[in-house]
């Protein structure tokens, strides 16, 4: 891997692996090793065998991917704009409830007091103060008490459409898509033509990969308003339903799987029959069972670039769902086995911390599950660490979309060290614990905290100290 991990660049240098059939792949670097070519992607170290590579072609530039942050729960949809149908000065109660950049309380239990009396109005006042109480944590990504709180306004105002479509855009914000629904199915009896309930509702179906639905909700959506956000969403929506309309499909207990024709049965009950397997095992160790079926979609080469738009040295993608090029196998083999599990491992991070989880967790984890370790990269990253040009975690949090190939290198080699750190130290329950706080809201450095006793530099330091002591030589 090398010093130049230090480097982080706005473009990553790619190497270009050029098949004997004519089609090339980009990655962010390649090499020979035995009879085979490995090269390096988004899911890891991938390879192919040596003797259907014409060559390698060196250079060239590629943007680096981050992690799975483009999800389904992270569609750019803004909260509801809608003004809520009951009387009462709503703006007035929004500045007594916030202000000096918090919530006043005690406001808002003099405005449930008053509601106690019975009337109307007061009940009314009393859901807008816990209704702007949700408005403000939704600004500030606390989705677990802005949904205490919407809930809390529907107790006195149980038909009032705009608190009913905040409490489903929290939900969706927390990839609760289901729950989401049944708000807005409420919504709707009391809203039919309202237009957000609509481009929700499309959200929900979207994230439920069930794409006739959300094609049909957004473009009722539009119908009603224009809009620049419904209007991307739809786009990709559509984009994808019209490659997958002569898909077949498959399913089982927890997942929804679609595949071109030109993938062969066999191979897609394979797939299904990994990824049970990997479901089981993870549930196991994250003791987590997502609720809702997982989408995978099985792509040709061609279609899977054409869809994601993802550079060529990505060897899967998980936006919501499973998006895994197969072109040419017949069945599941260890390296399609590998970028199964991964993928999977980000799906149930997803759900399980509401799509809160820092990417530096996240892939280091998806790294660990598929079987991934720190040995050949160990010494390099003690010694970075030794010369006190490591990376704040706190860097590491955000996306890895504007990272070079080195620091992508970096990242990754180092998020599996400080994922195997926590796990060899003190068992997957400290990591459970970790993903549990940050999907009640707590920030990851504040989880870290509770849970190991340590900030960012007492982890970066200890992992590094593990690194030396486990694989020093």
């Amino acid at each position: 891997m090398g010093l130049a991990l230090l480097f982080v660049g706005a473009r990553a240098a790619a190497d270009t692996i050029v098949l004997k059939n004519g089609r090339r792949i980009s990655a962010l670097s390649a090499f020979e090793e035995g009879d085979k070519v490995k090269y390096l992607t988004s899911a890891g170290e991938l390879s192919l065998p040596k003797s259907i590579v014409d060559h390698i072609e060196k250079g060239g530039a590629v943007p680096m991917l981050g992690g799975p942050g483009a999800d389904a729960a992270n569609l750019a949809i803004a909260p509801p704009t809608a003004q809520p149908v009951g009387g009462g000065d709503t703006d007035a109660i929004e500045r007594a409830v916030l202000h000096d950049g918090a919530i006043d309380r005690l406001y808002i239990a003099k405005l449930e007091g008053e509601a106690r009396g019975g009337s109307k109005q007061a009940n009314f006042n009393a859901a807008m103060g816990h209704h702007a109480a949700a408005t403000f944590e939704i600004s500030h990504g606390d989705m677990e008490h802005a949904l205490t709180d919407e809930r809390t306004a529907l107790i006195y105002d149980p038909d009032e459409p705009v608190l009913l479509m905040n409490v489903a855009y929290t939900h969706l914000r927390r990839s609760e898509y289901k729950q989401s629904l049944e708000y807005l199915e409420r919504a709707r009896r009391v809203a039919p033509e309202n237009p957000d309930v609509a481009k929700l509702a499309g959200w929900a179906y979207y994230g439920l990969n069930k794409l006739d639905q959300a094609v049909a909700e957004w473009k009722k959506a539009l119908a009603l308003r224009p809009d620049a956000e419904v209007q991307a969403a739809l786009d990709k929506a559509q984009r994808d339903k019209r490659e997958e309309e002569n898909y077949k499909e498959n399913e089982s207990s927890h997942f929804t799987l679609r595949y071109s024709g030109a993938a062969a049965p066999a191979l897609a009950r394979d797939v299904l029959r990994t990824l049970e397997m990997h479901f089981s095992a993870i549930e196991s160790e994250l003791n987590y069972s997502p609720p809702d079926s997982i989408g995978v979609i099985l792509y040709t080469q061609e279609a899977f670039a054409d869809i994601t738009k993802a550079p060529g040295w990505v060897g899967a993608l998980n936006d919501g769902r499973i998006r895994v090029p197969v072109q040419g196998l017949t069945g599941v083999d260890q390296e399609l086995s590998r970028v199964l599990k991964h993928e999977l491992t980000h799906s149930f991070v997803q759900q399980k911390t509401h799509g809160h989880a820092p990417t530096w967790l996240n892939e280091g984890l998806a790294q660990w599950m598929e079987g991934q370790r720190s040995g050949e990269n160990a010494t390099v990253l003690a010694q970075i660490y030794s010369g006190g040009h490591a990376a704040p975690l706190g860097k590491l949090e955000g996306s890895w979309m504007a990272m070079g190939g080195d620091g992508a290198r970096y990242a990754y080699a180092w998020a599996l060290a400080n994922v195997e750190y926590i796990i060899q130290s003190n068992g997957m329950g400290d990591i459970e614990r970790i993903l549990d706080r940050i999907g009640a809201g707590m920030a990851t450095e504040q989880a870290l905290k509770e849970v190991l006793r340590s900030d960012y530099n007492d982890v970066t330091q200890a992992t590094a100290e593990y690194l030396r002591k486990t694989y020093g030589r």
